[in-house]
């Protein structure tokens, strides 16, 4: 089994390991250097017909590829701690929580990262102004969950879920990119300084 993925602060190969790491699992993880565009070879793309990162590769060849798949992958393989829940509405409050992030958060930061960052310019065309407009976006997402965040622990009650995993490395690459937390928003950040405070969050 080959984990193919990238060091911070490339956020989704970052969900994986820290999964891993709340559930004990130890895979080694197999760098390929996007800033030398091998996630976009076409050996790679054989593996990965989007060209992107994190894949995991089973025994018999098998390809598994999106963030959150392959950490269900492993929910399967090894329920134990559960981090996608076990009750059905547990499950389907974790499946809300991670849309909601990638869809609130993850979403405007993406568009803001290849729009409006100088890294990304020399990758693609920008629109410099759409790109900048996310700014807002992101905030308004971050004043958002700390909304949610008033009256519990975690994202879906007190147990921490890829929920969690999947906020806290979005919250941090858009810190990375210049989209840093407000101060203002004291639960949003009290839930920073928990979910940071578990060894998994240093994977």
């Amino acid at each position: 089994m080959i984990l193919y993925g990238a060091p911070n602060p490339a956020p989704n190969p970052r969900r994986v390991r820290i999964f891993l790491a709340e559930k004990g699992i130890d895979l080694p993880e197999t760098l390929v250097n996007m800033r030398k565009r091998e996630h976009k070879a076409p050996e790679f793309k054989a593996k990965n017909s989007l060209g992107q990162l994190p894949t995991l590769e089973l025994e018999d060849g098998t390809t598994i590829s999106e963030t959150v798949a392959i950490c269900r992958y492993f929910e399967e393989t090894q329920p134990t701690p559960p981090l996608f829940g076990t009750t059905a509405i547990q499950k389907a409050m974790v499946d809300m929580w991670i849309r909601r992030i990638e869809f609130v958060v993850m979403t405007p930061v993406g568009m803001f990262w290849r729009h409006a960052h100088p890294y990304t310019a020399s990758l693609l065309t920008q629109f410099t102004e759409f790109g900048e407009s996310n700014r807002e976006t992101v905030m308004g997402g971050m004043k958002y969950l700390d909304r949610e965040l008033a009256d519990t622990t975690f994202l879906t009650g007190e147990t921490y879920t890829m929920a969690d995993i999947c906020a806290l490395t979005t919250i941090d690459f858009a810190d990375w990119i210049g989209l840093k937390m407000p101060d203002d928003l004291p639960n949003l950040k009290a839930w920073h300084e928990r979910v940071t405070a578990r060894p998994s969050a240093g994977a």
